[in-house]
């Protein structure tokens, strides 16, 4: 093996202020080199080992996705990406810019010493960036891991200078090159925290200081026993009722006859049937992340007990806006989105084959099968003419995200129905990945968007699936998309409170 780059070269020229800091460098590095550092001789080494290539930090990663949260999972997606950058920019840039010599070991007591010795330049050090990268990252996602990260990363600092292969200037550069690797990553890619939903329009909702009044329904095929004991534990005087999936409409018609606050814990779709009823009862809806997705939690801002715990304590709620489709005597209404095409015969096909292969396998299969059909899955009639469609979308509230994936909601109560329609044509799969790689633009020769408080489709075809926050029915002839701006009232923590 041979240095990234040559050390033969000669030095540079002699500068009393680089020289004299320079100096100082090397008289911190003997000093800490002579002292004695308690319980650090088993620890520090092994550490600053365990960093090398970022196992380390690809294991505290993995550990802090495991605890299943949403913002838990972000911390460590954004941990790893700043780590990322932190290396290729340390890598490409740092240590071939300044070409500096590793310490002298004669100091060091050899027990300090690390069994295989780095052949790179010594400036900055790249375990420092990647340690204080991964630990920026994870705390301006998440407070409370990145103080959990925070010593390991300031031990793995550390450790290069107790075992003598960095000088503590080098570990200070690659720490503030790591923060700021961290910070451009958030530049790129806000945090939840920087992009906050709208506060308005507040709603006046009743405070439950011990959560009585409360009447929680819980889905417990969504697997929702541990968040509502969580909620018990945080309003004592709630009531938890737990049922199975097709117990969910008549329990929650049931607690609407007994409750100031509806609560509900489970996916999207029992999320939905709460609300109608809410709706229809004119009570305000507590809404518990219990599912995979958690669309209309999350886009509230609600991720956990205690969010909702803290809106219900403190009478914190908003109004926002539900979407209702109908169509010949049947209608429904819809949080986050609403389709017709190839999503509902995705929906059905991998409903069919899930319980036999599992959901992802299922989700393949479904493609492949509803895209290879030689047909297409819905036509709708515009301006007296029929169209035949691969899909449409209709989101409630507009959607910001990159391609036709629908991604997140700023707004809850902007109004608006977010429409996307990809028309029909020959090769489906080409058209819809055109569609999804055409983002924000709003037309295409595939792809149309738009923004509307109401959509009328006539002509649609007997029999033609209409997929609603994850369910799905048939419709036929003339189907209506509108808004009901600001219809739901819900427990959402308000910012500045």
């Amino acid at each position: 093996m041979t240095p990234d780059v040559d050390l033969t070269l000669p030095k540079p020229g002699r500068h009393a202020v680089r020289d004299a800091l320079l100096a100082l460098d090397c008289r911190l590095f003997e000093f800490g080199a002579e002292r004695n550092w308690p319980l650090a001789e088993p620890v520090l080494p092994r550490l600053s080992r365990s960093a090398n290539h970022g196992v380390l930090w690809f294991a505290a990663a993995a550990t802090i996705a495991a605890s299943r949260t949403p913002r838990a999972r972000r911390a460590a997606a954004r941990g790893l990406a700043s780590l990322t950058l932190a290396s290729l920019t340390i890598n490409t840039l740092g240590k071939r810019s300044v070409r500096r010599h590793r310490p002298v070991l004669d100091p060091v007591p050899l027990v300090r010493q690390l069994k295989r010795q780095p052949i790179t330049t010594s400036f900055p050090s790249g375990h420092s960036a990647s340690a204080a990268a991964f630990a920026a990252g994870v705390a301006l996602e998440s407070p409370a891991w990145g103080a959990a990260v925070a010593p390991i990363a300031w031990s793995v600092a550390l450790s290069r200078v107790y075992t003598g292969v960095h000088f503590p200037s080098d570990v200070l550069a690659g720490a503030a090159l790591g923060v700021g690797a961290a910070y451009a990553v958030r530049g790129m890619v806000p945090t939840r925290a920087q992009i906050v939903p709208p506060a308005r329009p507040r709603a006046e909702v009743p405070a439950l200081p011990d959560g009585e009044g409360l009447v929680m329904v819980a889905n417990d095929a969504a697997g929702s026993a541990d968040r509502v004991r969580a909620l018990q534990d945080a309003l004592p005087g709630c009531e938890v009722v737990e049922c199975r999936p097709a117990d969910v409409p008549a329990e929650l018609e049931r607690a609407a006859t007994r409750a100031r606050v509806l609560g509900v814990c489970g996916g999207d779709g029992t999320v939905n049937a709460a609300a109608e009823v809410a709706l229809r009862h004119d009570l305000p809806l507590a809404v518990l992340p219990g599912g995979t997705l958690n669309h209309f939690a999350y886009d509230l801002g609600l991720e956990g007990t205690g969010d909702l715990a803290r809106a219900v304590r403190g009478g914190e709620g908003v109004r926002v806006d539900a979407g209702r489709f109908t169509c010949e005597g049947t209608e429904g209404i819809f949080l986050n989105t609403c389709s017709l095409g190839v999503y509902p015969e995705l929906v059905r096909e991998r409903d069919r084959w899930s319980h036999r292969i599992g959901g992802w396998p299922a989700g393949v299969l479904a493609a492949l099968r509803v895209l290879r059909a030689d047909r297409h899955p819905l036509e709708a009639e515009f301006r007296g003419r029929a169209h035949p469609l691969w899909l449409l979308f209709a989101g409630n509230g507009t959607y910001h995200r990159v391609g036709l994936t629908p991604g997140r909601r700023h707004d809850l109560a902007d109004g608006q129905l977010d429409v996307r329609v990809v028309h029909g044509g020959r090769r489906p799969a080409l058209r819809l990945l055109a569609a999804a790689l055409a983002g924000p633009l709003t037309r295409s020769p595939v792809h149309a968007a738009v923004q509307v408080g109401r959509l009328r489709l006539a002509g649609v075809a007997p029999g033609s699936l209409l997929a609603y926050d994850g369910e799905v029915t048939r419709v036929e002839g003339e189907v209506t998309l509108e808004k009901l701006p600001e219809a739901l009232t819900v427990y959402r923590p308000l910012p500045g409170i």
